[in-house]
């Protein structure tokens, strides 16, 4: 079987690795990988400048979910992964120009301690009325799809939207929760709606579901045993995700990456799939399509009309990371934890800003700051238009006027700034994603040999990217060793 996969940011790389291992175990397998720009890896990309690690994209991944950590480690990478310092986490948010952390007991979106939700200064005395109220919401089934601030507005008010839901899922999605899914981006909270009614009293009950199941299988181990060590809410690699990129890259068939070479066209025959790429056209058995969706639906238009459009409707957003690598001797004491979010009211360039050096430790030299601002996002694309110096100015200004000039100062030059702009990267899950993916799933089904990998699907994460890349070749050697057993 001969698969091409057209896209070489992670996703298509892991496609590519799984690929690579079912050859090596003796699969009748051979693959081609496509990547438009120079380099693999997409939104991956790390430097190392002067012992400091500079991540120009995603800086780490969910650790809950193990789907990269585990890869990680099948590649030699498991010494190198890196837990989140999360002893010291604590986020803040933007309110009035001035830092408020958020309230102890804050699970997600969800306030389930009293005292902390009661002093805290994120929420007028208003929206806390409304949070304590919130637990005689009665049980609500879920009949339609939703906003996300539709269904925290509906509990919490729309302050709790504005300086709560829109900064969190705009510093994970880059998106809008007026206009992301409530099924899709957070199924957890709508079930527990359903089921429930009160967003709190269902939070508190899996939490005590979920401390129950960790008693159990604690009490269930043999006596003498170390409880192990917590996990950080986030894992990286020691010298930048880049170092997954890398690896992977190593375990490939160097002749079969084809770099620099855009597909043009692409054809389903009787015979299998044409594609055209660097002015030559060739057949494969299978493709696995792990570009963005937008440029997925371009290619299979020419295939399937209604795919291409169904493809092309799921909206992206773009981003821009700038970091600053700063002498601590210059600044003053930034605030503790790992940094703030931004609510889009507050008028700012900055969506969010991570204080580098504080969130992994060991990646940063002793005495220097690494501080990276996350920029864009659904509501500010024409920020990707402005050149590097107007960002660079932008950032350093709003840094100062958040933080305080006695923290950082105007006059304090950074030691290195770098500017990335990530152009249409980040799918937006909106209201009614999972009706088109159903719809997408049947197109693709009727067409055979070809399937779909990316953060346009289900899930935007690292690990999501990597499970769905390497599941799509699975299934394809599967159904290829189906075919052979049936001819023979």
């Amino acid at each position: 079987m001969r698969t091409a996969i057209i896209g070489g940011g992670i996703a298509g790389l892991a496609a590519a690795y799984e690929l690579e291992k079912a050859r090596a175990a003796g699969a009748a397998v051979k693959y081609t990988l496509f990547e438009a720009r120079e380099r693999l890896g997409g939104s991956i990309a790390s430097e190392i400048l002067n012992g400091a690690v500079l991540e120009r994209g995603p800086d780490s991944f969910i650790t809950e979910k193990p789907a990269a950590a585990a890869l990680c480690r099948e590649l030699g990478l498991g010494d190198a992964l890196t837990p989140s310092n999360d002893a010291n986490r604590k986020t803040y948010i933007v309110v009035r120009n001035r830092l408020v952390p958020l309230p102890d007991g804050l699970m997600f979106l969800i306030p389930t301690k009293l005292v902390p939700t009661a002093l805290t200064r994120l929420f007028s005395p208003m929206t806390k009325l409304r949070m304590a109220l919130e637990l005689l919401h009665p049980p609500r089934p879920s009949g339609h799809d939703e906003s996300v601030a539709t269904l925290v507005e509906r509990h919490f008010g729309a302050e709790a939207v504005d300086r709560l839901a829109d900064p969190l899922l705009s510093g994970i999605y880059g998106g809008d929760a007026s206009q992301l899914s409530a099924r899709t981006v957070l199924p957890k909270l709508v079930e527990m709606e359903s089921e429930y009614g009160s967003l709190t009293r269902g939070m508190l009950a899996a939490h005590r579901k979920m401390r129950k199941k960790m008693a159990a299988s604690h009490a269930a181990k043999p006596q003498g045993n170390a409880r192990p060590a917590p996990r950080g809410i986030f894992t990286t690699l020691r010298g930048g995700m880049q170092q997954l990129v890398d690896a992977l890259e190593a375990r490939l068939e160097p002749a079969w990456v084809r770099r620099s070479t855009p597909v043009s066209a692409l054809e389903k025959t009787e015979g299998g799939w044409k594609i055209a790429a660097g002015g030559v056209t060739e057949l494969f058995d299978a493709v696995i399509m792990a570009s963005p969706a937008w440029a997925a639906g371009e290619l299979l238009g020419a295939v399937d009309p209604v795919l291409g459009e169904e493809l092309g409707g799921i909206p992206y957003s773009s981003s821009i990371t700038v970091n600053l690598v700063y002498d601590e001797a210059k600044l003053g004491r930034l605030p503790d934890g790992f940094g703030f979010l931004v609510p889009a009211s507050a008028g700012r360039a900055m969506l969010a800003c991570t204080f580098v050096h504080r969130k992994f430790l060991g990646r940063t030299p002793p005495g220097k700051a690494v501080v990276r601002a996350f920029l864009g996002g659904a509501k500010n694309e024409s920020l990707l238009n402005e050149s590097d110096d107007a960002l660079i100015a932008t950032v350093r200004r709003e840094l100062s006027e958040i933080l305080g000039s006695q923290v950082i100062p105007r006059e304090a030059e950074p030691e290195h700034a770098q500017v990335s702009r990530w152009r249409r990267a980040m799918a937006q899950y909106a209201v009614g994603h999972q009706e088109r993916m159903q719809r997408i799933t049947a197109r693709v089904a009727a067409l055979g040999g070809l399937r779909l990998a990316g953060n346009a699907y289900d899930g935007i994460g690292i690990p999501d990217c990597i499970r769905l890349g390497r599941q799509a070749a699975q299934e394809l050697v599967e159904s290829g060793k189906t075919a052979s057993q049936q001819v023979s």
